[in-house]
């Protein structure tokens, strides 16, 4: 686990979904998360066929989000929280299951007022498996 993302995200174990950074700028990151099978959801989704959830993929996306928002200093803090407010064009492509290692890619596309909006893709094997455009806005915290 990176320090890193524990330092500028708020997820924690077991809701965190991006193991390491491999690359970051201040308009793309690129997160890793490996799928190991031990994970708690592909026991019941589905037995005897795990699928990692396509609803995690996009929580993935979004704390990959989280993370550019923060590198671009436009994430949360003390007072902010960072919440998914839109969801679009999101298709799924592929299966991602125990074992893939898992590559998000999450681009900026544009800030306004203290909304973001970015695009992300997940690939395995160089196959894609997810894409999906969001937008995260700062609120705050109740």
């Amino acid at each position: 686990m990176d320090n890193k993302i524990l330092k500028l995200i708020p997820q924690r174990p077991p809701f965190l979904f991006i193991d390491s950074i491999l690359e970051e700028s201040l308009e793309r990151v690129v997160a890793v998360k490996k799928l190991t099978g031990e994970e708690d959801f592909f026991k019941g989704h589905f037995p005897n066929n795990p699928v990692f959830p396509g609803v995690l993929m996009c929580e993935a996306t979004f704390q990959t989000g989280a993370y550019l928002m923060a590198l671009r200093g436009e994430g949360a803090g003390d007072d902010k929280l960072a919440l998914v407010t839109r969801i679009g064009q999101c298709k799924f492509k592929n299966m991602a299951k125990p074992g893939d290692e898992l590559v998000i890619t999450v681009d900026f596309t544009e800030m306004l007022a203290n909304a973001a909006y970015m695009k992300g893709k997940i690939t395995s094997q160089n196959k894609t498996i997810m894409t999906i455009e969001f937008t995260a806005t700062l609120v705050d915290k109740a």
